[in-house]
């Protein structure tokens, strides 16, 4: 079988649709190792690198140097179904909401949930539910629809209009480094990279608004008030907003109101390959969006968090 893959997030590991593509990249080989594989990335991708079982092909779009996001339609709608006809492809996979309208082949998109069409949020502007309405349309076209739980497929089933039987469920893993053995020295290392306490509670993930941060803030202020908190301070892990918006309120800002600055701390951006050694040393993981798709910190915490008990067990 010939597959193509639409790589436009390849590279943007801050992303959930950056890291389940590098997933796919990674494991489709394993699972289908006599299959032909490309992965179609725009020519502004960064570096590659080495993919084994996958050819890489690089297309380019009339806006690459004009404007992204008119670059990322025509990467969907016409430059990536136009790689996959010419390279006579039998399956295409899009990993994220953006099917193309033409068909040149069987075409597969993953659809991790419907927030920008649910959540009056994040919506948008004209522009972006113009692209919301146009996604949900090709949605439709697309001979199969993958999706993260059975929460989104019932979703996408009756918010789409999409026959059951073209929607399936297939949950997503968290990647195996999470269920190694973490050696004493690596696990020192990031705590001292990342200038962490002996004891702490986790929060790792993004900031904006359906991600519940200053609720879960306001949660750990009213132990701090009543002496409950039993001196283990809050670690709020990630790339900080850029702005204190309602959007995305900025947390330090959060904190500095409800008078525990001194007890929570912010260590930034974690890396990926640090991530298990960040779950592994905390006493507790916390997230509480009140929206998720399907929500795979929580499953990377519960995998390294198993490896820790182990480990203080031997």
């Amino acid at each position: 079988m010939r597959i193509a893959l639409n790589g436009w997030f390849w590279g943007q590991m801050n992303t959930g649709s950056g890291q389940v593509l590098h997933g796919l990249v990674r494991w489709l080989p394993r699972a289908s190792p006599d299959d032909e594989r490309w992965l179609i990335v725009p020519r502004q991708a960064g570096h590659v690198g080495d993919v084994s079982g996958w050819q890489v092909v690089r297309v380019s779009t009339p806006f690459d140097r004009v404007h992204e996001n008119l670059a990322k339609v025509w990467f969907e709608q016409i430059a990536f179904p136009r790689a996959c006809q010419a390279l006579d492809v039998d399956i295409a996979h899009i990993p994220y909401w953006g099917s193309p309208w033409w068909r040149p082949c069987r075409i597969i998109v993953t659809i991790h949930d419907l927030i920008p069409l649910l959540l009056p949020g994040y919506r948008g502007g004209f522009l972006q539910r113009l692209y919301t309405t146009l996604v949900a349309h090709t949605a439709r076209r697309a001979h199969l629809i993958l999706t993260d739980s059975e929460a989104s497929r019932q979703d996408i089933i009756k918010h789409l209009g999409v026959p059951s039987e073209r929607v399936r469920t297939v949950y997503l893993a968290a990647d195996e480094r999470y269920g190694r053995p973490i050696p004493e020295e690596e696990l020192q290392r990031v705590r001292e990279r990342y200038g962490l306490p002996e004891r702490f509670i986790l929060y790792l993930g993004g900031f904006d608004t359906r991600k519940n941060v200053p609720r879960l803030l306001t949660a750990y202020a009213h132990l701090v008030q009543e002496g409950r908190h039993r001196g283990v301070p809050l670690v709020i892990a990630g790339r900080l907003p850029s702005q204190d918006t309602p959007f995305t309120p900025d947390p330090r800002r959060v904190a500095r109101d409800l008078g525990i600055e001194s007890w929570v701390y912010f260590p930034g951006w974690i890396s990926e390959e640090d991530k298990p050694a960040m779950y592994a040393l905390a006493d507790m993981f916390v997230f509480i969006p009140t929206y998720e798709g399907f929500g795979l910190p929580a499953l990377e915490a519960m995998m390294s968090c198993s490896m820790s008990e182990r480990r203080e067990r031997s």
